[in-house]
């Protein structure tokens, strides 16, 4: 016995409204369909301004892009570590039972933290073993520098990390989407891979409120200039404490609003 056309028609239609429904429920989502092509149009469009006025730079800046692409994977991958970790409770809705155990808010906080450096550690060694067999550049022959340039990505990452696990907390796995794409925000405006004198004054302004500008600033002064910028990375800090204290306020402040709403419980789609 066949089905009528009109049921056929009709059982798409409603799947349909049920992905219409899921979409417009969640503003994470709809934010990330103008996202990416507004990221990769600012970042590659302030690259191009940049080569178009600095023909001669990379004849003298040899390693500032592979110095650059492996600072950005400690910033970006520390962020993911630690938000995937939260995110694997929220999978397994374990998230209630961790905070109605004696579990306290920092001590969870703490071992986030804690994996996001693990997590970091596994991808990252081997990556900077092959650029130093594959492109003879030596990350590690940075010296004490990189510690600091790592000590200021991971604070940003993990502010970064706390405010996202909040967000989710608050809105659901709606919001996961967020953990995978709220640092490319900061991929353009952190001038990673052109100096902060690139871009428009009113966007230098905003570039200097972000830690990870004095770093990849830092980094283009070590590696072109043979000058550790200190008062580079003490600026980066000073702003990283301020970062840090905000983003655990902000989810704490969440963290509050999941438990009066009940979200804790019923986290799902």
């Amino acid at each position: 016995m066949s089905a009528a056309p009109g049921s056929a028609t009709r059982r798409i239609g409603a799947m349909v409204l049920r992905y219409w429904y899921l979409l417009r429920s969640s503003w994470p989502r709809l934010l990330e369909l103008v996202y990416w092509p507004a990221v990769q149009l600012f970042t590659w469009g302030f690259i191009q301004l940049y080569v178009a006025d600095n023909a001669s730079f990379f004849a003298r800046a040899g390693g500032t892009f592979l110095g650059a692409v492996l600072l950005w994977d400690i910033l970006m991958r520390g962020q993911l570590g630690f938000s995937v970790s939260f995110l694997e409770e929220m999978w397994a809705r374990n998230m209630g039972n961790l905070l109605m155990s004696p579990l306290r808010a920092f001590e969870f906080v703490a071992a986030l933290m804690i994996m996001s450096v693990v997590r970091l550690a596994i991808g990252m060694v081997p990556v900077t073993v092959m650029a130093i067999a594959f492109f003879d550049f030596n990350l590690y022959g940075m010296g004490l520098a990189l510690a600091a340039f790592f000590v200021n990505l991971i604070l940003t990452s993990w502010s970064v990390g706390l405010v996202v696990s909040g967000l989710v907390l608050r809105n659901g796995l709606g919001a996961e989407g967020l953990a995978w794409t709220v640092m490319f925000l900061l991929l353009p405006l952190s001038c990673v891979y052109y100096p902060v004198a690139v871009l428009p004054m009113v966007l230098q302004h905003v570039a200097w409120l972000l830690p990870p500008t004095y770093v990849f600033e830092g980094m283009r002064a070590l590696l072109i200039d043979q000058v550790f910028r200190a008062d580079l990375m003490v600026q980066a800090l000073a702003l990283n404490a301020v970062l840090f204290a905000a983003a655990a306020w902000a989810f704490l402040r969440l963290l509050d609003a999941a438990r009066d709403q009940g979200s804790l419980i019923s986290a799902g789609e």
